[in-house]
């Protein structure tokens, strides 16, 4: 929806899979979203948070280390030569760019269904989720954890249209 924005933070291993999610405008600022969601114990902090360009600015990257987690973002790259941490930043292209590519594909999330600010954001909320239930089914169930769009498209066949 124009003038909103999803923040995903999902694991990278072993699988790509969405931990916490939040539905903001786009005036306000993807770092302090963050920040608030950490203070409130929403957002995990993980060994290595690998974020774009907002996460390595201002006070982000020093409140997560205090809580136990590193943010590498393209501010701690180094400037000279590649190293292991540029390889471990290029993963994030491999994981979470493609999650969540298939949380909006899963979903169909070209365009919500519904009107309103406030039934727009449960909507994408709500996809996410059940990306999220979805994959922890198959998960348990020892199936291939990339499927979720077959459980979605198999729920939607079994809605009558009419």
């Amino acid at each position: 929806m124009q003038g909103y924005r999803l923040l995903l933070q999902g694991l990278a291993f072993p699988e790509p899979v969405p931990i916490f999610a939040a539905w903001r405008p786009n005036n306000e600022h993807e770092a302090e979203i963050a920040s608030e969601a950490l203070e409130a114990g929403a957002l995990k902090v993980t060994s290595v948070l690998l974020g774009d360009e907002t996460f390595g600015k201002g006070a982000f990257p020093q409140r997560y280390a205090q809580a136990g987690g590193w943010v590498l973002a393209p501010q701690q790259l180094p400037g000279e030569r590649r190293s292991w941490k540029d390889d471990l930043y290029d993963y994030r292209k491999e994981t979470i760019e493609l999650l969540f590519q298939r949380i909006m594909q899963a979903a169909d999330l070209k365009e919500c269904r519904v009107k309103g600010e406030g039934r727009n954001g449960a909507f994408v909320l709500a996809s996410v989720w059940l990306y999220q239930i979805c994959f922890l089914a198959d998960y348990r169930a020892g199936k291939p954890l990339a499927h979720i769009k077959d459980h979605l498209d198999c729920a939607r066949w079994r809605i009558s249209s009419g």
